[in-house]
């Protein structure tokens, strides 16, 4: 393995499933922070509890970013209600937030509504990073090219996969597409379906730099990269 870095700056560690319960919440909070994950996201009725956690941190310790989510799952809010959830999420405290897009303006050709509900988020939000999710399991790849190029053309800091709740999110196809599309002029998330050291691992070769995984699966992978380097430290031995 010859990625030299810090794969816990990678991550965001999420709970946002349906039936994610506040001790699910509180524990993907202290997984982040154990291992020093870059931000931790949940729904949005638990950002205040996780606002609250972060703020209870000592000084001296390691702070996660609070993340937020915006239109999560569906996409399909008016974008007044996206943008009142921005400035709300925002009033929490939180460091970046990562919106869905509009897919039903996206599969209906809508391009300039899909484009101007990611700006009046992204106008909303100010200077606070934004990622947009594509949804990319509803979409073709034409779609997902030409989505991705909306979202860096309405001002995304990060274009992302998935919310994870779709039965397809991340794969090596669909992050290779978007990297391609976009090239630099924004970063790629992927999300949903990264389950082990080796599939994170080879999306970072393909230009991911940032991932969304769930607590559990954050542990795993953790586990997994600490035995890796323990078995590539020990000493060969020729007989």
């Amino acid at each position: 393995m010859n990625h030299c870095f810090n794969i816990a700056q990678l991550i965001d560690v999420s709970a946002v499933r349906t039936n994610s319960t506040k001790d699910e919440v509180r524990q993907t909070f202290q997984v982040a922070v154990d291992y020093g994950c870059l931000a931790v996201f949940s729904l949005p009725s638990f950002t205040p509890l996780l606002s609250d956690l972060i703020t209870e941190i000592p000084f001296a310790e390691y702070h996660p970013a609070l993340g937020g989510v915006v239109g999560f799952p569906g996409g399909g809010e008016l974008t007044s209600m996206k943008t009142a959830q921005t400035r709300e999420l925002l009033n929490y405290g939180c460091n970046e937030l990562d919106m869905v897009i509009n897919v039903g303006f996206m599969k209906s050709g809508l391009y300039a509504k899909t484009r101007d509900d990611i700006r009046a988020v992204k106008q909303a939000i100010g200077t606070v990073p934004l990622k947009v999710i594509l949804e990319c399991h509803y979409l073709s790849d034409d779609e997902i090219c030409h989505a991705a190029e909306l979202a860096v053309e309405a001002g995304a800091d990060w274009v992302k996969t998935s919310t994870g709740w779709a039965s397809t999110g991340a794969t090596f196809d669909n992050v290779a597409l978007i990297k391609k599309t976009i090239g630099s002029s924004a970063k790629v998330k992927a999300s949903g379906g990264v389950r082990d050291l080796s599939t994170l691992l080879r999306m970072v070769d393909l230009g991911v730099e940032r991932f969304g995984i769930g607590c559990r699966t954050v542990v795993d992978i953790f586990e997994e990269y600490a035995l890796v380097r323990e078995l590539e430290q020990e000493p060969h031995h020729v007989t």
